[in-house]
């Protein structure tokens, strides 16, 4: 019952966050229906693939074996999850570009730059590079195969969710502002530091647990009463 019950937090988690956005009038680029359905499609790409990731280190550093067939099932999901992600971005840019009108300032600004500033294309571009190459190789199953190619390849899918939901959602969002003006933003060395803390204090919290997970899972560690 646990992991239904973490399946439906996950959706409703990731639905109500695209809801608060999607919610504001005054933010025309978050104004779409389907920034619900991208953040889930996002997330399940993502997610597997991460979890591959770690998977792998597992396989690869420790005694605990993980089955291909566990790994081709994330895979797998990771791909059709990919896949969905893309034809999404695609049909969104489509309604942005084709009418154009004053509403897509934004989504100028991400895409192309706007009035000269355009701090947020190497992040945009790339994020997309990463996304089409790795859903590529996930999508060629000979590839998906080779261990190499499905590590390399989930890692360019994390990165790229990454700066697509943070610099390439969240920022664009509030350029231009409600007057009109432009102030572009760049990540700060405190943030940066900040950032990295999170993760390493994240990574280190994960690894701990797993230290202990692995030999409990092998039958080298158990309680035993006295």
């Amino acid at each position: 019952p646990g992991v239904f019950l973490s399946v439906f937090w996950a959706v409703a988690l990731h639905m109500v966050t695209a809801f608060l956005y999607a919610g504001l009038p005054a933010r025309p680029f978050w104004n779409t229906s389907l920034l619900g359905p991208r953040f889930l499609a996002s997330a399940f790409a993502a997610g597997p693939a991460l979890l591959i990731l770690i998977l792998g280190v597992i396989r690869r550093f420790t005694d605990y074996w993980i089955e291909d067939i566990t790994l081709n099932k994330l895979a797998l999901v990771a791909t059709v999850a990919a896949q969905i992600n893309l034809i999404m971005l695609g049909s969104e840019l489509f309604t942005e570009f084709y009418a154009s009108t004053h509403h897509n300032q934004s989504a100028t600004y991400l895409f192309f730059g706007l009035r000269g500033f355009n701090s947020l294309l190497p992040w945009i571009w790339s994020a997309i590079g990463m996304n089409v190459l790795a859903t590529f190789v996930l999508t060629i199953h000979p590839l998906r195969k080779k261990k190499v190619f499905l590590y390399a390849a989930c890692a360019l899918l994390f990165v790229a969710i990454w700066i697509e939901k943070g610099m390439g959602l969240i920022i664009p969002g509030f350029v231009p502002g409600p007057w009109g003006k432009i102030v572009e933003y760049s990540p700060t060395w405190i943030e940066i530091v900040v950032t990295l803390g999170v993760w390493a204090m994240g990574f280190f919290l994960f690894t701990l647990l797993v230290k202990m997970a692995i030999p409990i899972e092998l039958g080298q560690l158990r309680f035993h009463k006295k």
